[in-house]
């Protein structure tokens, strides 16, 4: 089995489409799963994504690519995130197009690895490839 993993979110077999027409790909590789997102002008998780999915927003990491979107944390925190801006945000927040231009952005959630070992006290950082000399 190779150890390099590849795939395009933008080709994605697995697209979500929100009912305003913004669509999210997303694709899963050995540690982690990367979606891209284009959110339309008015797109909002909580009238758009959060009733569809039946579910309250999760965490995520993310990178702005164009356009911008606020988001607000669950403590009612408001940050406006452009393009190059990667960002960081828990549970429970809302986000938001800004703007006339749709928001193109990437978000990353974090996998189990089965090419990394997971023999050692799972409070350590540092795993090892499962194949590795140290």
């Amino acid at each position: 089995m190779s150890s390099i993993v590849t795939g395009n979110p933008a080709n994605a077999e697995s697209v979500r489409k929100f009912i305003d027409g913004s669509t999210r790909g997303q694709t899963l590789l050995s540690s982690a799963a990367i979606g891209l997102g284009v959110y339309q002008p008015g797109w909002r998780w909580s009238k758009h994504a959060g009733p569809q999915t039946g579910k309250p927003s999760a965490s995520h990491i993310g990178y702005v690519i164009s356009g911008s979107m606020m988001v607000m944390d669950a403590d009612g925190a408001v940050n406006e995130i452009g393009p190059g801006v990667a960002f960081e945000v828990g549970p429970n927040h809302d986000a938001w197009v800004v703007g006339d231009t749709p928001c193109t952005a990437l978000d990353f959630s974090a996998r189990p690895n089965p090419l990394v070992s997971r023999d050692r006290n799972p409070r350590e950082r540092d795993f090892r490839p499962v194949n590795s000399d140290r």
